[in-house]
């Protein structure tokens, strides 16, 4: 249920009279199983999983009731937190530490409501539903609307990398239809491979980082390795967009 559609709330009996905490309007009576959470968020992430939703609650975004024999039990009101703490991530990149805060200044009521967006793309982590698209040469050729000769061109160069089937993720497009618009200023495929170069040392740093969860082999780890690639990822981002900005500056002065 998103914002713009949550329902009229009916005090749940049991509950007790202090603050309720964000979302509010929504039941927080616990029925729900895990299996019942990805169902609900699936639509939206269809990444989401049992280990993410762990590792959530491992950092206290989530707090699920625990029944007697130490199952989980989730509220519409969690499943309401866990999409806000979703969404957060994948469309203005926040650190968890910054989702919490954030989401600490929703329930005492500090923070305004009603800003939980839509998903641009319907995941909850960044990059995967470009990991599933595949296009082949010919394909992207199609999308991108450009000469086969810019795609080979990228190819040959390094600047595009194809898969062992000689597929192409769907980062792929994007690639094209920008070094297609930088064709018009006369740049060519072969200049822009400095640019790759440098965004594969990038990838190297952001490895280095998450390399020790990486190595652990629990579930945990790896939905904490992928979270914190993001985070970093982006940070190194934004880092290369500011120095570009302050060097074209230095050009326009």
């Amino acid at each position: 249920m998103s914002a713009s559609t949550s329902a009229v709330r009916v005090p749940d009996p049991g509950e007790d009279s202090g603050p309720e905490p964000w979302p509010h309007g929504i039941s927080r009576r616990a029925t729900m199983r895990i299996s019942d959470v990805l169902r609900a968020l699936r639509t939206e992430f269809p990444n989401v999983s049992h280990s993410k939703l762990r590792f959530l609650e491992e950092q206290g975004l989530i707090d699920p009731v625990r029944t007697a024999s130490g199952y989980r039990q989730y509220s519409p009101a969690d499943v309401e937190r866990l999409r806000y703490v979703l969404v957060e991530q994948r469309d203005r990149y926040l650190p968890l530490k910054v989702i919490k805060e954030n989401l600490a200044a929703l329930d005492a009521g500090t923070a305004a409501e009603g800003i939980v967006p839509r998903l641009a793309t319907a995941d909850g982590d960044p990059g995967s539903a470009a990991v599933r698209q595949r296009y082949t040469v010919d394909a992207l050729v199609s999308a991108a609307g450009v000469d086969r000769a810019l795609v080979d061109g990228l190819i040959e160069v390094g600047v595009l990398t194809q898969a062992p089937g000689g597929q192409l993720d769907a980062h792929a497009l994007d690639v094209v239809v920008l070094a297609a618009g930088l064709a018009e200023y006369g740049i060519e495929p072969r200049h822009l491979r400095s640019l790759r170069t440098a965004a594969d040392r990038h990838v190297s740093l952001v490895h280095q980082v998450v390399a020790p969860w990486r190595s652990q082999q629990t579930a945990s780890a790896r939905a904490h390795a992928g979270t914190v690639a993001g985070e970093v990822g982006e940070m190194c981002s934004r880092l290369h967009t500011v120095f570009l900005r302050q060097g074209i500056d230095d050009l326009t002065r």
